[in-house]
């Protein structure tokens, strides 16, 4: 099973910091704020991760060259200008190949256990669905949260709402209509496939940040520095 890694965005809220810098090598705990998804996935199992980019992106490929020094295989998808979230997993597709593969920003913190995807994955195909979110609770700047779940399935319909975080695993069908090389979102697509009912998910309840500020990326800094994260 192949991972993606979203590295592509321009950061403007991360502004002066993503003027030099692109997004995903900001530090936090010591590292890059990539590698720690990088060697999560690798101790999981992912030996093959796609890391795509836009911004700054030959600085990416710089920092984390071939990934063997964090226990992976990278592969780069660049893109001369970002194509969204969408978009930029449908020009990464000849990558990824043809089996379901699990996609996480590269933009967040979380402790997810990516060692669980072959078995999520298998109760996908056995309910037909075409991906499958990790949701989170509701932070303080998303108060409204994205999306429902209910026994298993997500919607977009209901008031009990719950924050996507950023990772999910994805049939390739799901991006099937999206021209290599065109901008789209996700969330039209998930919604689609929504009204289908093939959409599972669930909650995670352990740490997860979204790093999308300087003060969010500072407090995250100072919260790995100081207290050793039960999942790095």
């Amino acid at each position: 099973m192949k991972a993606m890694i979203l590295a592509a965005g321009r950061g403007e809220r991360m502004r002066p910091l993503t003027d030099t810098c692109p997004k995903p090598l900001l530090q936090v705990g010591g590292k890059p704020l990539i590698a720690w998804h990088l060697e999560r996935l690798a101790r999981a199992g992912f030996t093959d991760i796609v890391v795509n980019h836009a911004w700054l992106g030959a600085r990416i490929e710089e920092t984390l060259g071939d990934g063997s020094s964090l226990g992976a295989r990278i592969t780069y998808s660049p893109e001369a200008e970002a194509l969204e979230t969408a978009g930029g997993i449908a020009q990464a597709l000849p990558l990824l190949g043809d089996a379901p593969f699990l996609v996480v920003n590269g933009d967040i913190y979380c402790d997810f256990d990516f060692g669980r995807a072959p078995s999520i994955t298998a109760q996908m195909q056995a309910c037909n669905a075409q991906a499958w979110l990790v949701l989170v609770p509701n932070p303080p700047q998303h108060p409204k949260g994205d999306f429902v779940l209910s026994t298993g399935t997500v919607s977009d319909q209901g008031e009990a709402r719950h924050t996507f975080s950023g990772i999910g695993i994805y049939q390739p069908s799901l991006f099937a209509d999206i021209g290599r090389g065109s901008k789209a979102q996700l969330a039209p697509l998930l919604r689609a496939a929504m009204a289908r009912k093939q959409v599972g998910g669930e909650l995670h309840g352990g740490r997860w940040e979204d790093v999308g500020t300087p003060e969010r990326l500072a407090a995250l800094d100072i919260e790995l520095r100081n207290a050793k994260p039960k999942q790095a």
